[in-house]
């Protein structure tokens, strides 16, 4: 009788796959032990796995080289990481090395801007792409980095009063992009994105705003979709009305010559997870040549704005089930040592499902359960995966630790789950370890942050 859990795994999904193997009953995560890094650490702790980061960027270069090179495409293709999906420092460091363009958000992301520039790991040769809504302190970050010489700086106009705020904190001739409102999706509880100028609006706040103005020059048109880069009816529409733009602005302003694709690709939420990246961007490249050369006009430059992609299949966390409950006659709840609220808060929040596998005792039987936090909140639970409608783990053995593992946790987590700071009933925030590989592909690790102690928040609670 197959009721163990590797057997189970088995016969759900396809396995081993490309960065989750067995050695023994202990599972490894592109090569890394990781029962040896729980000895090393302990649990709970969170990761980071530089080296995914550069592959994921240097996939996505790929598959858009492939598709310009097959379609005759006479733009050129630029890779922008969205810095509010991680604004680590040893994330930056490890994505600026693959040649790309940073997309920000904030007025403190230009300050980040600002420490790469004087370390020499951003040159004029990067574009900044400015995104979000601006006001003040974020418009005047952006004057003085093009006051200060930052000619591929390019602050996309969100709203109509932006223009006339950017044009009085810069005092030289610069460029912008316009972004689109997309509508969004029909299930969607508004249905206009709330970012953006309208599709209609945009060729009239051209001709009003821009075309006389000799200090401005439009560069790129914005298009993002909330829902991602989906082979969608919604995607695919959505992105024609937005070339009818492109081509409609292109016949009366040469100068804009970029079109920004912004909207992420996803990342593996299950072993089940399909996903055909390649075909998804050789039809983009597909449709926008076919639509530009039906209308008689040049090509865009393609800009992508990729966050999780960049980052998220880099990041994994660590718990022990400390304890099990029986709350009823069918409800087993494992106890973590964390809290999902605290440490995944997308779980919690936009119900956001993760690889979620045992690291070790894969040679057990395994049992149903639930996945219980720490904090006394009732939402502090994981109670299914992406595939299968319940979480089953080897059975709980107060004699023998179990530890899980939750993967493709690099994007947001920290940043939303507050990094640092305050956490829900004080839980501690985790440990976070680096890991790298060396010159000869040895896998190294490093401790960023040791787990919060109780005198840092009672600092932050103004105890001491």
């Amino acid at each position: 009788m197959k009721n163990k859990y590797i057997d189970l795994i088995d016969q759900t999904y396809y396995f081993p796959q490309e960065e989750f193997t067995l050695d023994d009953e202990k599972l490894q995560f592109h090569g890394i032990d990781l029962m040896k890094l729980i000895e090393e650490y302990g649990a709970p702790l969170k990761f980071t796995y530089l080296p995914q980061i550069s592959n994921n960027i240097k996939k996505a270069k790929h598959w858009f080289e492939k598709a310009l090179d097959k379609h005759n495409y006479k733009g050129n293709y630029n890779y922008c990481y969205c810095t509010k999906s991680s604004h680590f420092e040893h994330i930056l460091n490890e994505a600026l090395k693959n040649d790309i363009h940073i997309e920000t958000s904030s007025a403190f992301d230009i300050d980040i801007v600002n420490n790469l520039i004087n370390q020499g790991k951003i040159t004029e040769n990067n574009y900044i792409i400015c995104n979000g809504f601006k006001r003040d302190k974020y418009i005047a970050n952006i004057g003085n980095l093009i006051n200060g010489g930052h000619d591929k700086c390019i602050p996309i106009i969100d709203n109509y009063e932006e223009l006339d705020l950017l044009t009085d904190a810069i005092d030289k001739d610069f460029q912008v992009g316009i972004r689109i409102a997309s509508e969004e999706e029909p299930k969607f509880e508004f249905y206009t994105s709330r970012l953006g100028i309208g599709y209609k609006n945009i060729v009239p706040f051209y001709e009003r705003e821009i075309k006389d103005n000799d200090k401005v020059t439009l560069k790129m048109l914005h298009f993002f979709i909330n829902t991602g880069i989906r082979d969608t009816s919604y995607y695919w529409n959505e992105l024609v009305k937005c070339l009818k733009v492109y081509i409609q602005l292109r016949k009366i302003c040469p100068t804009v010559d970029s079109l920004n694709i912004g909207g992420g690709f996803p990342i593996k939420n299950s072993l089940a997870f399909n996903y055909d990246y390649e075909y998804m961007v050789d039809e983009i490249i597909y449709q926008i040549k076919v639509a530009c050369d039906d209308a008689g006009v040049p090509v865009p430059n393609i800009f992508t704005e990729f966050g999780s992609f960049t980052v998220g299949e880099s990041g994994g966390a660590i718990y022990e089930v400390l304890y099990q409950k029986q709350q009823n006659d069918r409800e087993k709840w494992n106890m973590i040592n964390s809290s999902f609220i605290t440490t995944l808060p997308d779980t919690w929040a936009i119900s956001k499902r993760f690889i979620m596998l045992a690291v070790n005792r894969w040679k057990d039987e395994y049992e149903r359960v639930l996945l219980g936090g720490l904090t006394c909140d009732s939402d502090d639970y994981y109670n299914s995966e992406q595939n299968m409608a319940a979480i089953y783990l080897p059975k709980f053995n107060k004699n023998k630790p179990l530890y899980i593992g939750f993967f493709n946790t690099g994007a947001y987590q920290e940043t939303i789950g507050g990094f640092g700071g305050l956490q829900h009933c004080l839980i501690p925030t985790p440990k976070h370890v680096l890991i790298d590989r060396d010159e000869n592909g040895q896998i190294t690790t490093k401790l960023f942050a040791e787990q919060q102690k109780a005198e840092d928040m009672l600092a932050i609670l103004g105890y001491k």
